[in-house]
């Protein structure tokens, strides 16, 4: 085969600004591009390798041999290996056989910016382009405002290897089969958006996909990436936003992956103390150096700009934010100031949150934070990480704990409830049911739910009705909208036989219907980061467990009032201080019999009376059914 041409892809202005860790778009420089070099039809290959003594590209087209394929060295000092082969086209695997300077170690590495990658467990990088042609330009005009903080923001969480499977087969569904089965439950549960655990290639199933080695490709396990792609457009098509897990925080040491890349500390920090992760065995970005921190931001862009894709949520934050995060004391080392955050990842956040709502305004990136770092969802401008949102954390474990309480008790542990008012609009929170609480011993859901069978659904239901009309957006993972009832189970398909009985029917038809009522109602989102969309009607009335609070639009038209009834004992003519004279009107009810409750407790137009009642000069009488919400609102 012929030998290496030299041909670059780079300009002296890119590697300025790859230098300077400002180049945003290195996916279209790095990695392997077919193209033709003097009418000679190849591929051009580029890598990053500073400590490299010599770097081959090996594979299928030249039988692995080190050597016939040497990449040339640029005379820049960017570190910058690259060369033109002839007649390797689309479909060839490859990776890099480096040298290094360091004693002479030799790695060999799978392309850090492949755009596919072989299936696992085989670890080659594949020679890849696509000519897809996107048909969601209708979805891309409308995304801003289904993107906005003043929208409904409903979120199915999905691993797409356990979502379903096609059991007689043995096997996962394929991107096209997700494109036509995912997209359409999802469209049918009224949810606004899907998000999906990492699809960036990855080794190991057990990680669920947060141990990445090939951050520019999807997973081959479900299919090619134009088809990825296909389920991107089926996803848009319908009117659902689609958000990817990402992973900037940590990397696996896989042979094949970034650690130790060109036999030196090239993407990992050199420091253990700030580049090794003692909970996930895994090593950390080197957030300090400029050529990682354009690695990384490129790598976001690159999946809203070649992908499509509507937003990020950006995994483990509070491990990049702070020095200490699970370490013992004398396990790290202060910052300049003598502080424990992380100066380096603070700086490399805000920047990729500028880049990345600089070129794409209309997504949004979403932290999942569970600290009490300020200002993560506040603009760059003002001190903050430029977030759009926050995982509210706090309020997941309280809750869940609140819930997990036989009724009896409840009555001692109201805080827990209203104590997430107290901060609810100090961030723009979403509320998530994650993965992360159906797993490792904790129960499903369901399974942490008390009493009897009847009182375990009503107390879900309760849940559920109680998380949609809080403030804040949405996250419910998978399996919890029927009420999964085992922990979930990453190696096998959701218990969906469990939909032949009327409980798990039931929850899944209340899911359905909040979803369209959040939808529907103004007031559950146009201020759902405001305290102006929220007001207590009366949080004190622990002795009977029950909790009223008003929800509030840009219009007084639009209000309604939620109350929650946290014991099964039904709370009839329960009276309640009312905003304003009128007739209140029952708009929902988490009770009804096709939710699988007992439909005994609804309520019928009320005129408000002039009786005044919890600070309030008019009040009503109203029912509240047993560990059930009922919604009102006033009615003309």
């Amino acid at each position: 085969m012929a030998e290496v041409i030299a041909h670059s892809l780079f300009t002296e202005f890119d590697i300025d600004l790859f230098k300077s860790g400002k180049h945003y778009r290195l996916y279209e420089k790095f990695g392997s591009h077919i193209t033709s070099v003097n009418g000679v039809e190849g591929t051009y290959f580029a890598v990053w390798a500073p400590s490299a003594k010599s770097v081959s590209v090996i594979g299928d087209f030249n039988f692995w041999l080190e050597g016939d394929h040497k990449l040339h060295v640029r005379w820049d000092e960017s570190g910058i290996w690259e060369g033109f082969i002839p007649g390797v086209r689309k479909g060839n695997i490859y990776k890099y056989k480096i040298q290094s300077h360091n004693n002479d170690i030799k790695t060999e590495k799978a392309d850090p910016y492949a755009r596919r990658n072989e299936h696992p467990p085989k670890t080659a990088s594949v020679v890849w382009d696509d000519d897809y042609k996107w048909k969601d330009s209708k979805w891309m005009k409308v995304r801003k405002a289904k993107n906005a903080l003043d929208a409904p923001f409903s979120v199915y969480e999905v691993h797409l290897g356990s979502w379903r499977k096609k059991i007689e087969e043995n096997r996962f569904l394929s991107y096209a089969e997700l494109s036509k089965e995912l997209v359409s439950y999802v469209k049918e549960m009224n949810f606004t958006h899907v998000e999906l655990m990492p699809i960036m290639e990855y080794p190991y199933d057990p990680s669920w996909g947060y141990q990445l080695t090939g951050y520019f490709a999807p997973t081959s396990r479900f299919g090619y990436p134009d088809e990825f792609k296909l389920l991107v457009d089926k996803l848009h098509e319908n009117g659902i936003g689609v958000i990817l897990d990402w992973v900037p925080s940590h990397f696996p040491e896989d042979a094949h992956g970034l650690g130790f890349f060109d036999g030196s500390h090239l993407y990992e920090h050199p420091d253990r103390r700030k580049g090794y992760h003692p909970d996930w065995k895994s090593l950390i970005f080197n957030y300090g150096r400029n050529e990682v921190k354009a690695f990384l931001i490129s790598n976001a862009l690159f999946w809203l700009d070649q992908y499509h894709v509507d937003g990020l949520r950006v995994d483990a934050v509070a491990s990049m934010l702070f020095l200490d995060y699970s370490r013992e004391e004398g396990e790290w080392e202060p910052n300049m100031f003598g502080g424990r955050e992380n100066l380096e990842a603070i700086s490399f956040m805000r920047e990729m949150n500028e880049a990345v709502y600089s070129a794409f305004p209309d997504v949004q990136t979403i932290a999942e934070e569970s600290t009490s770092f300020p200002m993560v969802s506040k603009p760059t401008f003002i001190g903050g990480l430029g977030f759009g949102m926050k995982w509210m954390m706090g309020w997941m474990h309280d809750t869940l704990q609140y819930f997990a309480k036989e009724p009896v008790y409840r009555k001692h542990h109201q805080n827990d409830l209203t104590f997430s008012m107290t901060y609810a609009f100090t961030e723009n929170f979403m509320l998530p049911l994650s993965h992360d609480e159906v797993v490792y011993g904790k129960h499903s859901i369901l399974g942490r739910m008390p009493g009897d069978e009847w009182q375990r659904f009503a107390n879900l239901r309760l849940l559920y009705s109680y998380m949609f009309t809080h403030p804040g957006t949405n996250l419910l993972f998978q399996g919890s909208e029927f009420g999964q009832s085992e922990e979930w189970n990453f190696q096998q398909s959701l218990d969906w036989h469990l939909l032949q009985y009327e409980p798990h029917r039931g929850v899944q038809t209340l899911i359905k219907d909040l979803n369209a009522f959040y939808k529907k109602e103004p007031a559950l989102y146009e201020k759902q980061f405001s305290g102006e969309g929220f007001e207590w009607i009366d949080y004190n009335d622990s002795e009977n467990s029950v909790l009223v609070y008003i929800r509030k639009g840009k219009d007084t038209k639009d209000d309604i009032i939620i109350a929650c009834n946290m014991t099964p004992v039904p709370r009839e003519n329960y009276r309640m201080g009312a905003p304003r004279d009128g007739k209140l009107k029952e708009v929902f009810n988490s009770d009804l019999k096709k939710y699988f409750g007992g439909g005994s407790y609804k309520n019928k137009i009320q005129s408000t009376k002039e009786e005044p009642w919890q600070f309030r000069d008019y009040s009503v009488e109203i029912n509240i059914p047993p560990l059930g919400m009922v919604a009102l609102k006033y009615t003309k």
